[in-house]
């Protein structure tokens, strides 16, 4: 189990970066771990959240949240597989709502690569025993298409078009408010949010990012959209969509579970909790995937249904519209 290590600095210390300090005040650490540390949201200076380059200049308490070690590999577990598509180099699954991809802090066991490597008996590593096979992610809560490498080749291959950004994807999601326009281009620079180390934002700081999105359905006051990637930034299709004040439905992370649009009424709210209560999670989906073969070289490309709670959500809004 993880515990919390209390540190507190000297008063009158001479200035010192938060990041060296802890290097040298922690046991085992170092500069690199107590950086992405920090990006965690794993240190906190007098209860908040700071940067690396935090200046220590006495009396602070500094909290450090220390994770257990992680098992040197994933291990495999039988958890039952939706799988699409299957041969000797790859396998494209569907992965449910409320699984981790691979084993990390906080969850070690449970994820999508313990259930593969029961299934397939061992995966391709390049060096990461945590993440064998695994070329791309979706967020836990996220639901549908992935591919996993079983082996060095395809993963090599499929990694390069990934970067490349040769893989063909598309999502469907639930989002909040009313879309005057059919489609648009959302582009904004993502980062680590300031205020919460553990959330994306929009930051002048950050990485270039860019999503396309058209409208397939519009309701009342929530809308389903289809998106796709231009890049692949962590949360990138949720901070977008709250950037134009259009959340994904649902997302407790980013504003998606507080009524935000629509006349507010009674009978508008008691919709709306209806509806939260079919989807406890994001309404987002990766519908499709599209990549080449790493050995074939031919074209490959896979859909799947929406997941059960958000045709729930639809079915719902359809009726109710059709009711006004």
């Amino acid at each position: 189990m993880p515990h919390t290590l209390e540190i507190i600095v000297p008063p009158g210390k001479k200035k010192e970066r938060l990041d060296l300090y802890l290097t040298h005040h922690v046991e085992n650490a170092t500069r690199t771990k107590v950086q992405r540390a920090i990006r965690e949201g794993l240190v906190l200076v007098n209860g908040d959240t700071v940067r690396s380059s935090y200046a220590l200049t006495g009396g602070e308490v500094i909290q450090v949240t220390l994770p257990s070690p992680p098992p040197q590999d994933a291990l495999p577990e039988p958890i039952p597989l939706d799988i699409v598509y299957e041969d000797d180099f790859l396998l494209v699954v569907n992965k449910p709502a409320g699984m981790v991809t691979h084993p990390a802090h906080g969850n070690y066991t449970g994820t999508l690569v313990n259930a593969v490597l029961h299934h397939c008996g061992g995966l391709a590593a390049l060096q990461d025993p945590q993440r064998p096979g695994i070329v791309h992610r979706l967020d836990k809560e996220t639901s549908g298409l992935m591919v996993v490498a079983k082996t060095e080749q395809a993963l090599a291959a499929l990694s390069r078009q990934f970067a490349r950004r040769t893989v063909r994807r598309e999502y469907q999601a639930i989002v909040w408010g009313v879309f005057r326009e059919r489609q648009g281009l959302i582009e904004a620079d993502l980062g680590r949010s300031k205020q919460d180390r553990k959330k994306m934002a929009v930051v002048a700081e950050g990485k270039p990012a860019a999503t396309e999105y058209v409208l397939l359905e519009q309701f009342s006051y929530l809308a389903l959209l289809r998106l796709k990637l231009r890049t692949g930034r962590t949360h990138q299709i949720r901070v977008h969509l709250a950037h134009i004040h259009h959340p994904v439905f649902g997302d407790p992370t980013y504003n998606g579970r507080h009524l935000i649009a629509g006349p507010g009424t009674p009978k508008q709210k008691s919709e709306v909790e209806h509806l939260l209560a079919l989807i406890p999670r994001q309404a987002l989906h990766a519908k499709t995937i599209g990549f080449t073969h790493p050995a074939s070289g031919l074209p490959l490309d896979f859909d799947s249904a929406l997941p059960a709670d958000m045709e729930a959500v639809i079915r719902r809004l359809r009726g109710s519209d059709d009711g006004r």
